[in-house]
């Protein structure tokens, strides 16, 4: 199975997050930043998984405009995940479910759902554990599929 982990960072601990994910996926995953891949390039069956920190409630600006650049069915026959780092607040926003969103208008078939990883603060670091829960979760992501 081909993955790869389409990820924009401001501080560096997304990238942390979309590596530690990628570690987990196994051989061959990697971790890019959005012009790095092109989705209609991937295989059929293909893993997409697509992360962002939370900035104004929302995923940042390079992977809102790459998610909206896809049309309608572009995706389909790939599998996806959605991802966000946040700081833990009350009001914070989610940026995975609306990249979740987004890949599932463009087709993908969501096989996760969204998923959020911690920071300390603005600027981090992760909390404590969360590398580990995301390579668990990348690992979780490619065990084969019931059903």
């Amino acid at each position: 199975m081909e993955a790869v982990v389409v990820y924009e960072s401001q501080f560096g601990n997304t990238r942390q997050i979309a590596e530690a994910i990628s570690r987990g996926l196994g051989d061959g995953a990697r971790a890019v930043v959005p012009d790095e891949v092109r989705p209609e390039k991937l295989a059929p069956g293909s893993l997409l998984v697509v992360g962002s920190p939370i900035v104004g409630w929302r995923p940042l600006e390079d992977i809102g405009a790459w998610l909206a650049s896809m049309d309608p069915g572009s995706l389909k026959g790939l599998r996806a995940a959605a991802f966000d780092t946040r700081v833990r607040l009350f009001f914070h926003g989610d940026a995975a479910k609306k990249i979740a969103r987004a890949l599932d208008a463009a087709g993908a078939e969501l096989v996760a759902d969204p998923i959020w990883f911690y920071v300390e603060g603005k600027e981090g670091p992760l909390l404590d554990g969360e590398l580990e829960r995301a390579e668990q979760w990348g690992a979780h992501l490619a065990a084969p599929q019931e059903g």
